[in-house]
């Protein structure tokens, strides 16, 4: 025989303390957007052709069964000495690099030293260097990038010996501010403050021990 279960719920401010954190664990893990890092990945993909790198696409295919293109950005975190982020892609010098990173990013002091370290030895190499970064390995950070360094000159002059080494640290450090802005933005997002907000915004509710209802 069918039967009517009648159950109080709550809403989140309506909880006690130690309900509540349990209320926010849930969404933490099964209704956080996990999706959060795509206007990351398209702010990045920004600088990174103003720097001169060309990110490699690959196709995703979605729920409907259809495909889209997305970067090839990697990331793990956020707990684990071996988490970080790294890339895909080429690189080669833009003109006004400098000047249209600063203005883009105005107060971004790494992002203008990287800029710097490509312009001083895309110099040292009258502007032939160009290079490729692909992933390697089972991890993800940004000494899984192998990167190679070559000089495009027309009278067949090595780079010189700083090359590789210099354009290879400016990428990898690009990498590393990638996954400094994730691990900020994922730790904003996932605050009691920023849970709160969106449990409330949502209008979940909750049993009296703080377990999701419905």
């Amino acid at each position: 025989m069918p039967a009517i279960i009648e159950t109080t719920v709550y809403q989140l401010d309506e909880l006690a303390d130690e309900a509540k954190e349990r209320a926010r664990s849930w969404y933490r893990q099964h209704g956080f957007d996990h999706d959060w890092y795509d206007n990351m990945f398209e702010d990045f993909g920004r600088i990174c052709l103003l720097l001169g790198v060309d990110l490699r696409t690959r196709s995703v295919r979605l729920m409907s069964g259809r495909a889209r293109s997305q970067p090839c950005i990697f990331f793990s975190g956020f707990s684990s000495q071996g988490d970080g982020a790294c890339f895909e892609g080429t690189y080669r010098y833009a003109r006004g690099m400098r000047r249209a990173i600063r203005g883009y990013a105005p107060e971004n002091i790494e992002l203008h030293r990287i800029a710097d370290a490509l312009e001083a030895i895309q110099w040292r190499n009258f502007y032939q260097l160009s290079a490729t970064a692909r992933h390697r390995g089972r991890y993800v950070h940004e000494y899984c990038m192998e990167i190679s360094v070559e000089r495009d000159s027309p009278a067949y002059q090595e780079p010189t010996a700083d090359a590789e080494e210099e354009v290879a640290g400016a990428l990898r450090n690009l990498a590393r501010w990638l996954y400094r802005q994730l691990e900020r933005e994922y730790d904003h997002q996932t605050s009691d403050e920023a849970v709160d907000e969106a449990i409330t915004a949502n209008e979940y509710s909750f049993t009296k021990a703080g377990r999701r209802f419905g």
